[in-house]
């Protein structure tokens, strides 16, 4: 494999942030034979739907059910759509996640809503080092245009509620609660500039919505907070949607767009629809946009953006905290038919995925390596589990090898080997038993994975005389010694009959669907 071959890097340069015309909702349909070959599925589905696309449809999808049930989401919904066309079908398949079993918490922006108001009364939107500032006149109409926007989310959810929940016990059906479960504290003054009644998140009452959704109730929150001395400020609806993600550690944040703006990679045209934490923050840094402090972003004034490109942007920025604080992945998703539960519960997704650095500690092992990695593997060669690896022939072929690095341990390692006709061998996986635990392993795999599949290899394989059902739970399965590359059928030990596993990889997106399943 090429040495600078990056797993987890990719260069903002490369990016393309593109903004992408949208059918109306009324027109969007999804191909129900077009998604069966790609194994996602869930979209605007005919009554008349055969069998034969509902049920590798819907078994695609078990996974998904399983894992988010009981799970807890933050959903945030910006005002522009509540007067989108189709606003309503959304609702539904909000509902119909809560019918699945997650919790939800929907936090509804006001943001645009109230500046059209403004402007329409002759007022301005002061911002300053991209904070607004909220006068007490400015503050009365957010107050007017938040009540609008939660009323109307209240009224469809009411009623998407009250349609599905005959259809499964969740305690009686659930009920749409909104009320002081977060408090907020002015921003204050900052560099001689008094914000007056912009605020940041200063609590979340994480019980009481826990205590909400105990009772199988929906909370909704609006950008409106209190203080505890009964003042009241406008806090920005994505910063108010990541604090109260990072505060439950939720498993997911979610973002619904108000524009289809894609990320495209310039080399190969192809959509970049999964970014790592890193990844995130350079694309941000290379777009001149920066988080200050937990509650605000700075916009470098010389790198403009359309405004749809801008708000995804955004919504990336207000990602990262939640991620760094325990959040395991966040969502942006374009506000189409079905795109929702498409990009929730099936492979391919519809939006953008961003998750932690899962493989933080993992890189491509130095000679300096070798006595940790010998020690790993030690143990299993002395029990005829792994095959003795001279340490002279290890030292030929370190630029093979990859390690798991804690506190400078060696703890983990694995090897990688490309054959002709795309295929790769994994072998000498392995992670010391004292470190087994927290998903190291899956991690490894993975991370070798990503760099198979980023080399151009379609197909993995591996030996094994003893972890076969490791490599079965994940995807693999068993072929025989034809199925092997010529050059490795020819140096296949007869005697030691290894079993063979093998695997495609289909796409990083699927990679990252096998991510989520990791018991991490």
């Amino acid at each position: 494999i090429d040495p600078t071959l990056e797993v987890l890097f990719i260069d903002p340069a490369t990016v393309e942030l593109a903004p992408s015309h949208l059918p109306e909702l009324n027109d969007y349909k999804v191909d129900m034979k077009s998604q069966h070959s790609s194994n996602s599925g869930i979209g605007a589905a005919s009554e008349g739907m055969q069998a034969e696309y509902f049920v590798p449809m819907f078994r695609s999808s078990a996974n998904y059910l399983a894992k988010y049930r009981n799970s807890s989401m933050v959903l945030h919904i910006p005002g522009d759509l509540l007067k989108h066309d189709g606003f309503d079908r959304m609702i539904d398949d909000v509902a119909l996640m809560w019918l699945l079993g997650v919790n939800l918490v929907i936090v509804v922006g006001c943001r645009n809503l109230h500046t059209s108001r403004l402007s329409s009364k002759g007022g301005t939107n002061k911002t300053v080092n991209g904070i607004r500032v909220t006068s007490w006149d400015t503050l009365r109409v957010v107050k007017e245009e938040a009540g609008f926007a939660r009323f109307e989310v209240e009224r469809q959810l009411a009623r998407a509620l009250r349609n599905g929940s005959h259809l499964v016990e969740r305690g009686g059906g659930g009920n749409v609660v909104s009320g002081n479960f977060f408090s907020a504290q002015p921003i204050g003054v900052l560099e001689g500039i008094d914000y007056e009644y912009t605020g940041i998140l200063r609590r979340v009452e994480v019980e009481k919505i826990k205590a909400a959704h105990n009772a199988n109730d929906v909370v909704v929150l609006t950008t409106l907070g209190v203080s505890p001395s009964g003042e009241m400020f406008s806090v920005n609806s994505e910063c108010l949607a990541s604090g109260v993600a990072s505060a439950m550690i939720a498993s997911k944040l979610v973002f619904l767009s108000e524009t289809g703006t894609t990320l495209r990679h310039l080399n190969t045209s192809k959509p970049i629809q999964s970014l790592r934490l890193a990844d995130a923050k350079r694309l941000l840094n290379y777009n001149g946009i920066q988080l200050i402090g937990n509650y605000a972003l700075k916009y470098d004034q010389a790198k403009k953006h359309p405004s749809g490109v801008t708000s995804v942007l955004r919504k990336i920025a207000w990602s990262l905290p939640a991620l760094e604080k325990g959040v395991k992945r966040a969502h942006i998703v374009p506000p189409t038919d079905g795109a929702l539960l498409q990009e929730l519960y099936t492979r391919n997704g519809s939006g953008m995925l961003i998750s932690r650095d899962l493989y933080d500690g993992i890189r491509r092992a130095v000679v300096e390596d070798i006595p940790g990695i010998y020690t790993v593997i030690k143990p299993l060669i002395d029990a005829n589990v792994l095959v003795d690896r001279a340490v002279n022939v290890m030292e030929k072929e370190i630029d093979s090898y990859y390690v798991f690095i804690r506190d400078d341990l060696v703890v983990g390692c694995g090897q990688v080997k490309i054959f002709q006709r795309m295929y790769a061998e994994i072998g000498c996986l392995v992670i010391a038993r004292e470190y087994r635990k927290g998903g190291r392993g899956d991690a490894l795999l993975g991370y070798l994975e990503r760099l198979c599949y980023r080399a151009g290899v379609k197909n993995i394989f591996v030996l094994s005389t003893q972890t076969m059902q490791w490599f079965l739970e994940r995807g693999f399965t068993e072929v025989g010694v034809n199925a092997l590359p010529l050059v490795r059928q020819a140096t296949y030990n007869y005697k030691r009959k290894s079993k063979i596993y093998m695997k495609t990889l289909e796409s990083e997106r699927a990679l990252d669907a096998e991510e989520l399943m990791w018991d991490r």
